[in-house]
């Protein structure tokens, strides 16, 4: 069984490519690209996916062995992914020096 922190680093693994994807203008991600670069397993792919997507962040066209065909951000996942790279890009900013009085 994997453990929580895999799973935790597998769907933030898939929710960063699918964000990557859609700054690329590709909106759709074949289930078996996401695999290709990730290099996850199909149960534990299959695993995040399904997480995500009863989280309502993404969206999930199932093949007949329950694994992902297509995969996408919901509108919520993309504003979840935004909201973390404006922290991100926050945390990186310098601080800004006071000045001298």
């Amino acid at each position: 069984m994997t453990k929580l922190r895999e799973r935790k680093n597998n769907r933030e693994a898939v929710l960063r490519s699918l964000y990557g994807a859609v700054g690329l203008n590709r909106p759709e991600v074949s289930g078996s690209a996401l695999r290709a670069e990730l290099g996850l397993p199909d149960e534990d792919l299959s695993a995040a996916c399904a997480y995500l997507a009863d989280e309502g962040l993404i969206s999930v066209d199932w093949t007949s062995h329950r694994t992902p065909a297509a995969v996408s951000l919901t509108h919520e996942g993309i504003r979840l992914m935004e909201e973390l790279e404006e922290e991100q890009e926050e945390q990186e900013r310098p601080e800004r020096a006071e000045p001298d009085e």
